[in-house]
């Protein structure tokens, strides 16, 4: 039911040292470990529920990016915010692509970057794992969505590879990237969005922060690991960017963790120093986006 990881998914040093004990709040309530090696410094929950099991930690009528449905006063502030962050997403990848060509968006949820990206002009395609969140992605599209990276066809290239708070969910890590690798060029842009558990909020909240997510989070990035991470894989971290909204929708769930309600005030102004600390703290946010490049 678990599987136990006895080297670090980075640098696979054997030398792993415990980190600190996380709850997952929003479905099972149970407790996971992190564990952090002692060689390159990664953090990674362990042990983690087997490939088999972990669906079941995904299976909430609340878990926004799947199904929806939500309409809770959380969900309902992300679907407001919605609207404008697949804006700046769609821009995002216009500045480093100026010719819209064809876009891969891994881990594309019920499809709403997607159907942003192609009335843009991309020739889209996408994959979600998760069978209703893969329907609904088709219906916003009416395109076929795959439901695994490995499905992708090689011998299309891609101009641009999207994973939007997808990176951390993934098991195999080395075999995403060296899948990364063979669907692009060198002259293809890696767009990654993780959490990042440096930011102020991540340290004011510790064990209560919303961005560990566990144990559908099985990594926790900052920049360093983040860094050597695509260096061992062949590629290289050219700019990061921050994703400022995050902050506020982090704060106010790890507020509900931390205090049992929805105090909106105290998640606000959380964000607020979050976002202000991480302009003179070199772009340490909540979460932050990673342009990349093959070496």
């Amino acid at each position: 039911m678990y599987t136990r990881l006895d080297s670090c998914p980075n640098c696979g040093h054997t030398e792993l040292a415990n980190d600190r004990i996380i709850v997952d709040h929003s479905i099972s309530k149970e407790s996971f470990a992190l564990s952090r090696c002692k060689s390159c410094d990664f953090l990674f929950t362990n042990p983690r529920p087997s490939d088999e099991n972990l669906g079941k930690y995904y299976e909430s009528e609340d878990y926004i990016s799947h199904t929806n449905n939500g309409n809770g006063l959380i969900n309902r502030l992300y679907k407001a915010v919605r609207t404008v962050t697949l804006r700046q997403k769609v821009n995002l990848i216009k500045s480093y692509q100026p010719e819209k060509g064809a876009l891969l968006d891994i881990g594309c949820g019920t499809g709403h970057f997607l159907g942003a990206a192609q009335k843009a002009g991309w020739r889209i395609t996408g994959v979600e794992p998760d069978s209703g969140a893969r329907k609904i992605a088709e219906q916003e599209t009416s395109k076929p969505i795959y439901s695994s990276i490995q499905e992708v066809p090689e011998e299309g290239k891609y101009n641009v590879v999207t994973l939007w708070h997808v990176l951390e969910h993934l098991s195999n890590l080395g075999g995403t990237l060296k899948k990364l690798k063979a669907v692009t060029t060198k002259e293809s842009t890696l767009v990654i969005a993780v959490p990042n558990h440096t930011s102020w909020d991540g340290q004011h909240y510790g064990e209560n922060w919303a961005g560990y997510d566990v144990p559908r989070h099985l990594y926790h990035f900052r920049k360093e690991t983040m860094a050597s991470l695509m260096k061992r894989h062949g590629f290289r971290v050219i700019e990061r960017k921050p994703m400022v909204f995050d902050a506020y929708y982090v704060s106010l769930l790890s507020e509900q963790y931390k205090t049992g309600s929805k105090r909106l005030l105290s998640a606000f102004r959380s964000g607020w120093k979050s976002n202000r600390w991480a302009k003179k703290n070199d772009l340490e946010y909540s979460s932050v986006i990673y342009i990349i490049k093959r070496k």
